[in-house]
Parts: C-alpha cells; structure tokens; sequence
C-alpha cells in the first residue's frame, strides 16, 4: 500500500461472512477464482451502481482478462505487488487506467509481512499460513499456472520466510507453495533453515520426492508431517497426455510408502474425466487409493480453466458445454467427455467418495499412516462427512448435456457459494 495515500482498508472474506453492499468505501477490490466469477461480477456491479469503483484481479482475471473486463472499472493482470500500489497512485490523480498487467522483473524479496492481525483469526482453523515460492516448473495442461503466471518460479529469500514464521509464533504451520521442491536447491536450504525452528509443517510437492532420498529425509528433518501431492490418474495414457508423464502408476505406492517411512503423511489428489477413463476407473482408483495407504484421498472432476491448454483443445474439438463459470469447482462436467457420458462422470465421481471414505476402507487405510491416530481419524472423519454430503456442499439445479445446460435435478448439483 502507498504510505503517502495513508490508506485505510477492510478484509472481507465470503466464505465466513456477508458482504455489505452499502459499505462506505472509496474502491472495491476483488479477488477473482473462476468458480466464483459470477458472484463477483455481482458484486462488482452493485458497488458500481452506486458509483464507487471496481477493481478485479486474481487467478480468473489473469487466465480470462477480455471476460473479466466489461464487469470493472480496472483489472489487474497477474501477481499485483507492484500494480496494486501504481493502481491506487493513478486512482488518487484521477487517472486509473483499465487495465494493469504484471510487468517482467518481479520480485518476492523486501515485501513487508502480511498483516495476519488484520484476520479475524478466530473464524479461520489457522492463521499459520506461509509462502516460501510462486509457480511451477512443470506444463500439465489442466493446470492453470503455467497458462496464468508461466512456468518460471519465483521465491522470496529464505531467510524472509523464516523471519515471518518467527515474528508470527507458529509452531504448526502450512506452506501453500504449489510445488515447494521446484527448485531442489531452494528447498534445500529452506529445509535446512527450518530444522532449528523446531515446527511442523504441511505443504505441497509433487511424486518426484520420493525419488529423492536426501531431500526427502531434510524434509521430514525440517518437521514436515503432512504433504498434498497430485497423482491425477492411475491410467497412464492420462499422464502422458496431460504432460505429467513423471508420475508413473506402477510408482505410486513406493511413493506413499517412502514418504510413510519419513513420518509424512500423504493427501493424494486424483481427476477423474481425462480421455482414457472409462467407466471402470472410479471404483480401480478408489481400491487404489486404500491399498496404497493414502492417508486423505480427495477426487475431482478435471475442469479445463479459461486459458489452460486443456481448454483450448477441448473447444477446438467442440466438447466444452458450458461457460457458466460457477460450474467451475472441480465437481461439475462442463465438457463432454470422451469414453463415458456426463452422468457417469459425475455419479462415479461421488461413488469413489463413497467407497474410499467407507468405514472400512479408513481403517485399512490409517493401518499404515504416520499421523498421530486422533488427528487422521479426525480428518478422515471430517472427509467421511463431505464424501456422504456432495449434493449439499454442491447444491445448484443445473444438469449439464451435449446440448447444453437444462434445468432439473442433478445427482450433484451444481456450485455453491
């Protein structure tokens, strides 16, 4: 923020409470994920009609700027450290701009801390959240930070990163880092630093990890007791297709059983509906998913973002249904699949919930976990509860067909807010 503005400012956060649309403010800003598109270009122009000034950034404006921009007064495109600030000077003068794009050059480095105070911290199960790096080396097609932030990774100095756990008092924290091994070197040396903060943390890798044995054992050295790793397919025709052909099935189980034996537990995310699934897969995943030990085994719908190359080939093959952007949460069809119809893809979907968070598949599971017993059970518990309750967490009217989008009940539904 521009200090000589002396700017006062409020965080709203909608999923834990309401939005007033007759607050007093100068401009509104607002973070944009696809899924949520609609609501806030909603938002943006009630504040509008009251002539107050709209401006919205986030992952959806950057991946969707021409669809974005008829609903604000601005929009920023890609990472706004130093956007935002040129957008309030320019706003103050009187002369704000439509548009304002991430200039090449970027750095983490020097940032002030993020004001976690400003929170209301009693609403979140953690304010302990942490950021060490940006972006991913990586080009999976479905994935829409190469399509929105490119594939060069950035990262703030690690002794920044440790400084801000320090000043913060965390002792059990999560790194939200999509790939916080990108950079081996980096992250050794994150590792290394965090040993002497005795904390435990939980974060984001990919498999390649466990091919790793030093990294990995500086991991689990540096109090790393939980990581989301991205398995996506059990088909390898998927794999290769989507550009993620160093994930190898016949790999997997090593990998949850070398990450067990460095006491880290694994939360291992799967899509269903690439190309070479068929109806089959559903149920083979989730018998996967427990033989293999995995701790939380969470499923999506693969949903090909505006700007992703899956999207792209996709229309050019004229199988996407859909731009009702609040379908876009990782749980609806909005494209026609290749070897099942739309149903199938979504009732097979709250199948694998079912199965993989049966009674019986948790306890054959949690056999082998490395979490404390009270905390896995407690979560797979909690995941239990969401795989027997989709239709209310996903609550909407919409089923979507070949011809387009129809109004009668779903065995889903459709986005909620």
């Amino acid at each position: 923020m521009p200090e000589e503005l002396e700017p006062r400012f409020t965080l709203v956060d909608e999923g834990i409470e309401e939005i007033d649309p007759d607050m007093d403010v100068d401009v509104v800003g607002l973070t944009v994920i696809t899924g949520t598109a609609p609501r806030a270009y909603e938002l943006a122009s009630r504040f509008r009609a009251r002539g107050i000034p709209v401006v919205l950034g986030g992952p959806h404006v950057t991946l969707a700027p021409d669809d974005a921009q008829p609903h604000a007064d601005s929009i920023v495109v890609g990472y706004a450290e130093d956007t935002w600030p040129e957008l309030l000077r320019d706003l103050a003068g009187g002369r704000l701009r439509p548009r304002y794009v991430q200039q090449p050059g970027l750095s983490l480095a020097g940032r002030p801390f993020p004001r976690r105070d400003l929170l209301p911290a009693r609403r979140f199960l953690t304010t302990n959240v942490f950021e060490a790096t940006r972006g991913c080396i990586h080009n999976c097609d479905f994935c829409v930070v190469p399509a929105a932030w490119g594939r060069k990774p950035y990262q703030k100095p690690v002794e920044e990163v440790v400084e801000d756990i320090r000043r913060h008092g965390a002792r059990k924290l999560i790194f939200v880092d999509l790939n916080l091994i990108a950079d081996r070197e980096y992250a050794a040396r994150l590792f290394t630093a965090l040993i002497p903060l005795r904390v435990q943390w939980f974060g984001l890798s990919t498999v390649l990890l466990a091919d790793d044995g030093p990294l990995l054992r500086l991991a689990a050295a540096s109090g790393c007791r939980g990581l989301l790793l991205g398995f996506e397919s059990i088909v390898p025709g998927n794999l290769r297709d989507s550009s993620k052909g160093f994930n190898r099935p016949a790999h997997f189980k090593q990998v949850v059983r070398a990450l067990h034996q460095a006491g880290i537990a694994v939360y291992g995310c799967f899509v269903f509906g690439m190309d070479h699934d068929t109806p089959d897969v559903f149920l083979e995943t989730a018998r996967f998913a427990v033989e293999a030990g995995i701790d939380l085994p969470r499923f999506a719908i693969v949903t090909p973002f505006p700007g992703t190359a899956l999207h792209h080939r996709l229309d050019r093959e004229g199988r996407m249904l859909t731009r009702n952007w609040e379908l876009y949460d990782g749980q609806h069809v909005v494209f026609q699949p290749a070897r099942m119809t739309v149903r199938t893809l979504q009732e097979g979907t709250e199948r694998a919930w079912r199965s993989v968070y049966s009674i019986p598949s948790i306890a054959r599971r949690l056999r082998s976990s490395p979490a404390s017993p009270w905390l896995a059970l407690s979560a797979n518990l909690g995941y239990r509860h969401y795989a027997r309750n989709l239709q209310r967490f996903y609550n909407c009217d919409w089923v979507i067909g070949r011809a387009g989008v129809s109004r009668h009940p779903s065995p889903l539904g459709a986005g909620a807010r």
